[in-house]
């Protein structure tokens, strides 16, 4: 477990009950613990439930889904492994829909749909865009609709606020399909060839519709962006 996280002021809870934890993950916080040993949404709330609810040993907390790490937004965690199985499964099927917000370069048309096959090198931890032949390589697909569009006061360049539907959950899906289109996510460091070092990725998962693993209830949970540029140009 990463170090200790103050879970009052950091931890900012959407939803929670005895099978559900719903949270809006932090920008620049990883999902799930890697080799750097840096501070993760899961173990944050893993130790959240052990706080709040005072519980002794180990706490369960299943990881159904990711966000990129320079990602917020909304994020669900299973409190049980019946629920951790039966969220997995909408992950798989494609019942469970996520729905993001993101500011991109350029005026792009105003709707649209994306079809690439993704091929993610390990080694380099970076995504492109490969033939459907290639080997390894996986279909993406996302729809999107354009919001609005405006010129930024700080670099007079245009920029589009875009909604994204995600039909399929590949690493970096979402940047690396804007990019290949010449449209790459403002502070994009990995994928944007014009972002400044010390931009953060203007990329948040706003909205998140899933089935309730035990009650078979609808519900959809919202997070909205950060109040501070870019995201106050629109």
């Amino acid at each position: 477990m990463g170090r200790k996280i103050d879970m009052d002021t950091n931890l900012k809870v959407i939803y929670e009950d005895n099978h559900l934890l719903v949270v809006e993950k932090i920008p620049n916080i990883l999902s799930q613990s890697d080799n750097t040993k840096d501070v993760d949404m899961l173990s944050m709330c893993k130790e959240y439930v052990k706080i709040k609810y005072n519980k002794p040993g180990a706490v369960f907390m299943g990881l159904v889904h990711r966000l990129d790490r320079p990602v917020g937004g909304v994020m669900v965690f299973a409190r049980t492994s019946k629920a951790a199985s039966r969220l997995s499964d909408q992950v798989r099927t494609r019942t469970m829909k996520k729905s993001y917000q993101a500011i991109i370069n350029g005026n792009p048309p105003k709707a649209g749909d994306f079809v690439d096959y993704l091929y993610k090198d390990t080694n380099k931890n970076m995504v492109r865009c490969v033939d459907k032949s290639f080997n390894g390589g996986k279909e993406a697909r996302l729809s999107y609709r354009l919001l609005d569009s405006s010129i930024s006061p700080e670099d007079k360049k245009d920029y589009s606020l875009v909604e994204i539907d995600l039909h399929t959950g590949r690493p970096h899906q979402i940047r690396v399909q804007f990019a290949s289109r010449k449209y790459a996510l403002y502070g994009d460091q990995r994928y944007s060839k014009v972002a400044k070092k010390g931009q953060q990725i203007a990329l948040w998962a706003t909205r998140l519709e899933l089935v309730h693993p035990t009650t078979k209830e609808t519900m959809v949970f919202r997070s909205r962006p950060p109040k501070e540029y870019p995201w106050t140009m629109f």
